[in-house]
């Protein structure tokens, strides 16, 4: 930095006074690897070489210039195309027709200590005749370099203050999209903002969502893995590790290994520039690290410097994006021979030359690239063909070229000028198509998804699999042919990088404490809950009149449970109502058949009669309590359960009274019986139903019962129930026949000490014992049973106190008529009336 700023005081600042300043070169000249001169004339800076040697500095001698090494194909490969292009340009003469283009190409060791005295080298020019003064104005017009984003940025930040536009075939990082900050910057690549989306979308449309990442400590890695992360976690992508090293730091560069061998994402994102990433592959190698499915980027994807036969073990079936491979007419042909034999710098011998430019010694090394045949190790050549160009159209509008006239070469251009004319640009250029800058200087960004195969013949090609394309809609940028993939290791199966298997229909994802979102628990769905698709983050509750199947995974309609004919407890409950009826007309049959007999005209043989009704519709009524509920149905039952047995409780009470009438009336002077005659009798019975029915009345008018689905006491299933209306209107239809029974219970208790061949009192009160006993019992049992159960109970309970009154009133009489009939007889019975009251 200090150096930059030294370099910086040797421009005047103030402009006033540049032309009263002697320009003086401090330090050795440095020299461009390729020029040529021109009217015009392009900069460029290229990492030829990548590898540096630092001089010994021993500070009693002036120090020596620092050597490179280590031929870098690709950069040279891109100097190349750019001296191929110039010659194109100067040579067709039609877009510049009277102007030549010249360049100098610097080399920057792939350092960015090199690469700042580049920079200020291809500013400045080399050499001042004595006494030369300062313009303030640099040579040169437009630099298209460099190949990193790190020492792009470098560049950019140098040249900015000049407004010198810079266009660089190949930096990606988005940090270069500021214009604030980067006002003259340009490239004929698109931004790694683009790539680091297409990327989280690579990972995520192949079902990855546990990966490790790597990047470059520098600009391009930083900047473009902050993207990608951001972009992974809106896709649901979770990243176990990120680690960062620099090509220096060889310690952080094995601890970066050691993380990816300990961990247990089985993708790795390499965010990384070239030259890490051929560190990176050598230590992967050295340790045998395979299995990982290394998915990658622009910066290296294409490299072939990185396959090699002891690390192609760990490379292949490695993924990535790269810029479209474009191949330029006459380039291959030109590298081959041409430039070897007029750009060379060595194959010159005109005598201008210094005796610094023809030491043929620091060209040696590239010599060996003379008979390679390959045409570039990378996609970018193409992208220094577009920045030439670029450079050109932009010059043709600012010399107002025209086909007749020429170009007004006397203008003076200014680098703002440049800046300008360059954010006009927009051409078609017959290799690479259509050719313009968006608003942050950068290009539409379309990439190939290329993928590492090795042939038949054990030649490694990297095979087309997809695209991924910024200028369609959203839906068709990016598409993937996995079909055509070979995976890590040469496997044929997509391998999986998860941290917790996908959660199967029917259970929900649930986080593990202190873990990424991507490492879950699998939770079974509740009862009554489902989730019908994999890695569901929650269970759907089922609508009220469904229910989960035993899986979770779809809602069916919910069992619906009621008391109906065809199961076993209804046919048995059906069954005893209708033989409580069958008994109950073969007992009127027999009384109606004896209806003179004392027995059956005793006590009343017209409520004996009416009770054996009343006790019919008892075993009936029990019926409609069987069957789905319906509106109609919910409000019969109850209200002709509530009449029938006060009909029923009314004869009873009327024949209680009627004993105790019929004794007191034998007392000497006593008329109690024209007070409960006949008549009387009737319209008792009638006044105690009148009640009951009253009642039902008012129920069904404010609110009747209706039929209701319970979901609440069976979640599984559905209970089909007669829900009340009003709860006081039920239990005042019981409290009322309650009443009646007690009172009933009463008076035939009282009445239990009178003779016995005239006295029912007995019977009626053990019926009555039984009645109250039932219906007691019942109200728990009512309250406490599920389902159709209580229904169950209700009508058990009906049953039983039909069947009680039923047998404990006609059953004595049933017998006497039907097995001693001689005690059916008016003497019999007066006789013992008689000897019971004379002994009292």
């Amino acid at each position: 930095m200090f150096f930059f700023l030294y370099k910086l005081l040797l421009f005047h600042p103030l402009n006033a006074n540049a032309e009263n300043t002697l320009c003086r070169m401090m330090g050795d000249t440095k020299y461009p690897l390729f020029s040529k001169e021109g009217d015009i004339t392009i900069g460029s800076v290229f990492a030829v070489r990548s590898k540096e040697t630092l001089p010994s500095f021993v500070f009693t001698q002036k120090p020596q210039p620092l050597s490179c090494s280590s031929v870098t194909l690709r950069d040279f490969r891109l100097a190349q195309m750019l001296i191929f292009t110039v010659d194109e340009i100067n040579r067709n003469g039609i877009l510049l027709p009277n102007v030549s283009i010249g360049y100098k190409i610097y080399d920057t060791c792939g350092s960015r200590l090199s690469s700042m005295s580049a920079i200020m080298a291809v500013m400045n020019g080399q050499e001042f005749a004595a006494g030369q003064r300062c313009s303030g104005k640099t040579p040169i017009h437009a630099i298209i370099g460099e190949t990193e984003s790190a020492t792009t940025v470098i560049l950019s930040r140098t040249t900015g203050p000049f407004k010198i536009p810079v266009i660089s075939p190949s930096a990606g990082c988005d940090c270069l999209s500021n214009r604030k900050d980067f006002p003259a910057f340009f490239r004929t690549t698109s931004s790694d903002y683009h790539q680091s989306r297409a990327l989280a979308l690579l990972v995520k449309h192949l079902g990855w969502t546990w990966v490790g990442a790597v990047n470059s400590d520098n600009d391009y890695g930083n900047y473009g893995m902050e993207m990608f992360l951001n972009a992974a976690k809106k896709e649901g992508i979770c990243v176990e590790y990120t680690v960062k090293f620099y090509r220096t730091e060889y310690e952080k560069l094995k601890k970066v290994v050691k993380t990816m061998k300990q961990g247990t994402a089985n993708v790795v994102v390499a965010f990384v520039s070239f030259f890490e990433m051929e560190l990176l592959v050598e230590q992967l190698s050295i340790q045998n690290i395979t299995g990982l499915q290394i998915v990658g980027v622009v910066g290296w994807i294409t490299s072939k410097a990185l396959i090699t036969p002891n690390t192609f073990h760990v490379m292949k079936g490695s993924l990535g994006f790269a810029v479209s491979k474009i191949s330029v007419e006459g380039f291959l042909d030109y590298v081959m021979k041409s430039f070897w034999d007029t750009a060379f710098p060595c194959s010159q011998r005109d005598g201008n030359l210094s005796q610094a430019e023809l030491n043929c010694s620091r060209y040696q090394d590239l010599l060996v690239l003379k008979n390679y045949t390959e045409e570039a190790p990378d996609r970018y050549t193409s992208n220094v063909y577009k920045a030439v160009y670029a450079v050109a159209y932009a010059l043709r509008s600012l010399l107002k070229c025209t086909e007749q006239g020429g170009c007004e070469k006397n203008l003076i251009i200014q680098p703002q000028q440049m800046v300008k004319a360059l954010k006009k640009v927009n051409f078609t250029v017959k290799f690479g198509g259509r050719v313009w800058f968006d608003g942050t200087g950068g290009a539409v960004a379309q990439y190939e998804v290329v993928n590492w195969q090795q042939d038949s013949d054990g030649s490694v090609q990297f095979k087309a699999v997809g695209y991924f394309d910024a200028s369609l809609p959203p839906d068709q940028r990016f598409v993937l042919n996995t079909e055509n993939i070979i995976w890590a290791g040469g496997q044929l199966q997509k391998p999986s990088s998860v941290c917790t298997e996908s959660c199967p229909p029917g259970t929900r994802k649930a986080g593990q404490k202190g873990r990424p979102v991507c490492c879950y628990d699998c939770i079974q769905c509740a009862d009554g809950e489902i989730s019908n698709e994999t890695d569901s983050n929650n269970c759907m509750q089922c609508p009220e009149d469904y229910w989960s199947n035993t899986e979770n995974t779809d809602c069916v309609l919910k069992a619906v449970e009621f008391l109906s004919f065809t199961e076993v407890m209804g046919i048995v409950l059906v069954f005893f109502s209708l033989f409580g009826v069958v008994i109950t007309v073969l007992v009127t049959v027999l009384f109606y058949s004896k209806k003179d007999t004392p027995i059956v005209k005793a006590n009343n043989s017209e409520l004996s009669f009416l009770l054996l009704f009343s006790l019919i519709l008892c075993f009936l009524c029990s019926i409609t309590f069987i069957g789905r509920p319906t509106a109609w149905s919910c409000m019969l039952r109850h209200t002709a359960f509530g009449i029938t047995f006060v009909l029923c409780i009314s004869c009873v009470l009327g024949k209680t009274i009627v004993v105790l009438m019929a004794f007191k009336a034998t007392l000497p002077g006593s008329n109690v019986m024209k007070w409960f005659g006949p008549l009387q009798q009737r319209l008792s019975v009638l006044a105690f139903t009148l009640i009951q029915i009253l009642i039902c009345v008012l129920w069904l008018t404010i609110s009747p019962p209706f039929p209701y689905k319970n979901v609440i006491y069976y979640k599984e299933k559905i209970i089909l129930e007669c829900s009340l209306g009003s709860t006081f209107g039920f239990w005042a239809v019981l409290g009322y026949i309650g009443l009646l029974a007690l009172m009933c219970f009463i008076l035939a208790f009282l009445a239990r000490t009178l003779p016995d061949n005239f006295n029912e009192a007995k019977f009626i009160t053990f019926s009555m014992l039984i009645f109250c006993a039932v219906w007691i019992t019942f109200i728990p049992a009512y309250i406490s049973s599920p389902g159709k159960l209580t229904v169950a109970v209700e009508i058990f309970a009906i049953l039983a106190s039909s069947f009680g009154l039923l047998f404990c009133i006609f059953a004595p009489k049933c017998y006497i008529i039907l097995f001693n009939p001689e005690q059916n007889t008016k003497q019999h019975l007066m006789g013992k009336h008689n000897s019971s009251h004379t002994k009292k």
